[in-house]
């Protein structure tokens, strides 16, 4: 026997990933590079290292907005194009998504936009409460096997984060093309205190919202069903 008297401990373990891969094929070159040059000028401080205040990101943003798992950052850019005043915080973990994201923003010459090339909720964690107007979550991996479903993204805990972090009136966007998807998040954000869905009528989860950006991935429709828009509002 052991005269460790913590060897009988179980490991520590954080949160179950809630994405697949972090890297599938090599970076092309000009991503590669952009890692060097662009991103420390533009990654978020780490969330493990502290709290990130985000009006020291961008002192002079009017709005703070969060996607998470930004993919291929097409909609994160666009959306920060759109809103030069707003702070723009991305959270992607697949490193191919986040080279791409770079492209977009150098090509764009965004300079409202902050990045983390990792966990979205370590982030999350980080950020004070009541410090973001807009929350997005679009197209997230839908482990759809039963077993797998503990890894989705979206549970209580997290739902109950996202209404931590919005301001009163701030806003909240979950998109995916998979039917038990929409229904095991909108289950979630509905009995979640401080979270109220939007919807009066089916064509306000069936039709694109007018500031809606269609990405690539979109596109490719990989998911069982069009795309399902569910927007709640912080109380």
């Amino acid at each position: 026997m052991s005269s460790d008297p913590d060897a009988s401990t179980p490991p520590t373990r954080g949160p179950l990933r809630s994405f697949g891969r972090i890297k599938s094929r090599a970076l092309k070159p000009r991503q590669a590079a952009l890692f060097d040059t662009l991103l420390p000028a533009i990654a978020l401080p780490d969330p493990k290292a502290g709290p990130i205040d985000p009006a020291a990101l961008m002192p002079q943003a009017t709005a703070v907005w969060l996607e998470i798992g930004f993919g291929g950052g097409e909609h994160l850019a666009a959306q920060a194009a759109r809103h030069p005043d707003t702070l723009m915080i991305g959270c992607e973990p697949f490193l191919n998504g986040v080279g791409s994201a770079l492209r977009h923003i150098e090509e764009g010459g965004l300079k409202n936009v902050r990045l983390h090339a990792d966990d979205a909720r370590d982030v999350m964690t980080a950020l004070p409460e009541a410090s973001l107007d807009r929350v997005m979550i679009l197209f997230p991996d839908p482990w759809h096997k039963a077993r797998h479903n503990k890894r989705r993204l979206v549970q209580d805990e997290t739902a109950a984060e996202i209404a931590r972090l919005l301001k009163p009136g701030g806003g909240l966007r979950f998109v995916t093309d998979w039917k038990d998807y929409a229904d095991w998040a909108l289950e979630r954000f509905e009995r979640t205190p401080g979270l109220a869905w939007t919807a009066d009528r089916a064509d306000d989860w069936r039709a694109a919202p007018a500031d809606h950006v269609v990405t690539r991935y979109e596109e490719k429709k990989l998911g069982d069903t069009a795309p399902i828009f569910l927007d709640f509002v912080r109380t």
